[in-house]
């Protein structure tokens, strides 16, 4: 089967990019204008890369020609970001996301998985996070991907298409970048730590986040494409963890054997103070899935980073 990936030189679209071309006989192709993604992180992977936007109806059809499955990672990330330049997120999450779910019915009825975010229950306190609680995003980014996964809902709906619309919380592992001011939390500490430089924490760092990482998402995408997982509503992919900053902090000083300042600064504009998800949907949608633990997962991360040094 030929899958496209938009995304596909990105964190987690090369990571799944690799997983698909190492663990399946399936034809994969990435679709990325490199705007963020890095055509190096797809190294020799059996991946063909079609370099461009998946807003790009031309470029789409020609990349998903005979395709079985369009797994749709390619977006605008970043809460700052979005509260710097809410129309550009708007127009690569949103409008984007209908570029996708366009060419998908064109081309018939491909397996379509969409990647939302935990940002969409924003400001709602209830914890855990499950499925049939209302929605609060507090940020354009939440906003978007709240418009992302639920296109694709009424895409479902609306023509048949077979869709997964799966909410990321905080993902990690390989490949995520620290090289820039929206970095996410864990290579920005984790490049910190290594580089004997104090971590900077937005607030007072007992905000917690459900971690995951980026080799259990892809362990779940494969098996929906696989199996062509879909459901009429968006899922957590996430198990229900609630580790704060400073906890992370710790563990950090603990695997790294360095000190770990911390240089605690304003909180950011749109961040919520806790996510944490109930996984029971994902769970009886792959009953058999293994989330890497945390602590392993991030003694992983930090070896790779060490490698990369």
């Amino acid at each position: 089967m030929k899958i496209v990936v938009t995304g596909g030189a990105g964190f987690i679209g090369s990571n799944l990019c690799h997983a698909l071309a190492e663990r399946t006989a399936h034809d994969v192709i990435a679709v990325d204008d490199l705007s963020t993604g890095f055509r190096e992180n797809l190294g020799d992977a059996r991946v063909e890369l079609r370099e461009g936007s998946y807003a790009d109806a031309d470029l789409m059809d020609e990349a998903c020609a005979g395709a079985g499955a369009i797994v749709h990672l390619g977006a605008r990330g970043s809460v700052p970001k979005s509260v710097a330049d809410p129309v550009a997120t708007h127009e690569r999450n949103a409008s984007g996301t209908i570029a996708v779910l366009e060419a998908a019915r064109r081309l018939g009825k491909p397996h379509v998985v969409v990647a939302s975010s935990s940002s969409v229950y924003g400001a709602n306190p209830e914890l855990p996070k499950h499925e049939g609680m209302a929605t609060r995003p507090v940020s354009p980014y939440g906003a978007s991907k709240l418009a992302t996964e639920w296109y694709a809902m009424a895409y479902q709906h609306s023509y048949g298409l077979p869709v997964l619309a799966l909410r990321f919380f905080n993902v990690y592992g390989p490949r995520q970048p620290a090289a820039h001011d929206y970095a996410a939390v864990m290579p920005a500490f984790i490049r910190s730590a290594l580089d004997d430089v104090p971590l900077t924490v937005y607030g007072d760092g007992e905000q917690t986040r459900d971690f995951t990482h980026v080799t259990t998402v892809c362990d779940v995408i494969i098996e929906s494409i696989e199996g062509r997982v879909t459901h009429d509503i968006p899922v957590n992919l996430a198990f229900g963890t609630q580790i704060s900053l400073l906890e992370i902090i710790a563990l950090l000083r603990d695997i790294t054997g360095r000190p770990c300042e911390v240089d605690h600064v304003s909180p950011r504009p749109g961040d919520v103070r806790h996510t944490r998800a109930d996984p029971t949907l994902l769970m009886s949608l792959f009953p058999d899935l293994q989330p890497v633990d945390f602590r392993p997962g991030l003694e992983q991360l930090v070896a790779w980073w060490r490698e990369q040094a």
